[in-house]
């Protein structure tokens, strides 16, 4: 398998999210709490949904609601590692924005596609941190 193209929407996402921490916290500054989670990775998920409403051409280049979602929660925890320099909140991030984009749309794929986005936040902090590499263990 291969992973699916997403021009530069992706891209776009990204970097709004990364001047948007820049211009709030400056990079890798921001508190890692859960409040810097979800201001960033809110802000970005909303850039980014909007995008699609306003430009349709947007919806039409991405295959499916599974794909939109992935990439507008990949820019939201990549926006907020940005923000805090930590891998976890990225995830937390992540998984937030999937979040969000159900809220908002009901659905995230079709046909039940979009089981791997809704397991997920359960195991954000899994594996306790004395435990040795989560981080790489899981890949991240």
């Amino acid at each position: 398998a291969t992973a699916a193209y997403t021009d530069n929407i992706l891209d776009d996402f990204t970097y709004f999210g990364r001047e948007y921490v820049e211009d709030k916290y400056g990079l890798t500054e921001a508190p890692n709490t859960m409040e810097t989670v979800l201001d960033v990775a809110s802000e970005v998920t909303f850039y980014g949904l909007e995008q699609y409403e306003e430009y349709p051409a947007l919806l039409e280049d991405q295959f499916g609601g599974s794909q939109r979602a992935a990439v507008t929660a990949a820019a939201a925890g990549c926006s907020t590692a940005f923000a805090t320099g930590n891998a976890q909140t990225g995830l937390s991030g992540w998984y937030l924005s999937m979040y969000l984009h159900k809220e908002q749309h009901s659905r995230r794929g079709f046909y039940g596609y979009d089981l791997q986005d809704q397991c997920g936040a359960a195991n954000t902090f899994a594996i306790r941190g004395d435990e040795g590499l989560p981080l790489e263990a899981r890949g991240a």
